[in-house]
């Protein structure tokens, strides 16, 4: 089911991706996928999925780049599905879901999966949004921007955005002023 785009001005960020890749049954089968399943009755094994729901997946995810599907030797009827590069650059995506989802569901030091560096078997690090020069940034540390595909809907909405953040930071100045006073 295709997400309603008509009120949402960043249309071609976050709903047009989740299109792609936000119904859950997608998503698990991207994390499989870097798992190292290839096929069909693998990834039906697995996730337990009904077979039309995990054909209808997987055709889209190919349809749109994430995946790939190849012949399991030149000349073979049966096929498997591979990542693309597009597909392999989703994998901060969901070691980012995982690591919130383990904290806001499971609590720390109840993890179900932790991620290892492969080369030093030591956890990885959180996934955390840095600057430019490697600080790291904070919700309020981040603004946004028109881009060059920008449309004079969502140039609109950025200009209401850094309006109301004006004065939220003046109304915030002010209550600090007076509670100083």
């Amino acid at each position: 089911m295709a997400i309603q785009t008509t009120q949402d001005p960043f249309r071609r960020s976050i709903s047009h991706i989740l299109d792609i890749i936000g119904e859950g049954w997608s998503l698990l089968i991207i994390r499989e996928s870097f798992f190292g399943i290839r096929r069909f009755e693998e990834y039906q094994s697995q996730l337990g999925i009904a077979r039309n729901i995990l054909t209808a997946r997987l055709k889209k995810l190919c349809e749109n780049g994430i995946l790939e599907r190849v012949p399991i030797k030149e000349g073979a009827k049966r096929h498997e599905y591979n990542l693309t590069a597009k597909g392999k650059e989703l994998m901060p995506v969901l070691i980012a879901l995982t690591q919130w989802g383990d904290k806001w569901v499971y609590g720390e030091n109840a993890e179900p999966v932790i991620f290892l560096d492969r080369r030093y078997a030591e956890p990885i690090s959180r996934i955390e949004v840095k600057s430019a020069r490697g600080e790291h940034l904070r919700p309020r540390d981040v603004m946004v921007a028109p881009g060059p595909g920008s449309t004079p809907d969502s140039k609109k909405r950025i200009e209401e955005m850094h309006r109301r953040t004006e004065e939220s930071d003046k109304n915030s100045k002010c209550s600090n002023l007076e509670k100083s006073l």
